[in-house]
């Protein structure tokens, strides 16, 4: 991606939650951090029903009024053959305006979602029981208190 330096006057209110942000998200550039922050908030107004979340590795895409990442209902939509009546099954509690932010944002942005989803596709629940046995379902440990 090329980027070019803009002139942009900010105000000293602006500046400082700016500034504020980068020292939660260590290591980034305030240029960095604006840049981030501009970005979300383009694809917010482009696609109203979407806010974003921090994840371990990222910020990104999610329903809002729900925990939902973008990726995971896109994840869901095309194991179901792009079915829009199979995907409203298995999210009976979104309502349709959730659902279409999601598959509206994955039109808009299909690269950056189809990129989560090539990162997440080998999580198969064998593997995850295999590299976090804790989390097998049964697993005896779960049902002792600390």
């Amino acid at each position: 991606m090329t980027t070019r330096a803009r002139g942009l006057r900010l105000s000293e209110e602006l500046e400082e939650e700016i500034e504020h942000e980068r020292k939660l998200r260590g290591g980034l550039t305030f240029s960095e951090v604006a840049t981030q922050l501009l970005r979300e908030a383009v694809r917010m107004r482009r696609v109203p029903g979407i806010f974003f979340v921090d994840g371990l590795d990222s910020r990104r895409a999610a329903i809002a009024g729900t925990g939902l990442e973008v990726w995971e209902v896109i994840a869901t939509y095309k194991s179901v053959g792009e079915d829009y009546e199979e995907l409203r099954e298995c999210y009976t509690w979104l309502g349709e305006r959730q659902l279409s932010a999601a598959l509206s944002y994955y039109r808009r942005y299909p690269e950056e979602i189809d990129a989560r989803l090539s990162l997440e596709e080998h999580w198969t629940p064998e593997r995850s029981w295999s590299e976090f046995p804790f989390t097998q379902p049964g697993d005896p440990g779960l049902d002792r208190a600390p």
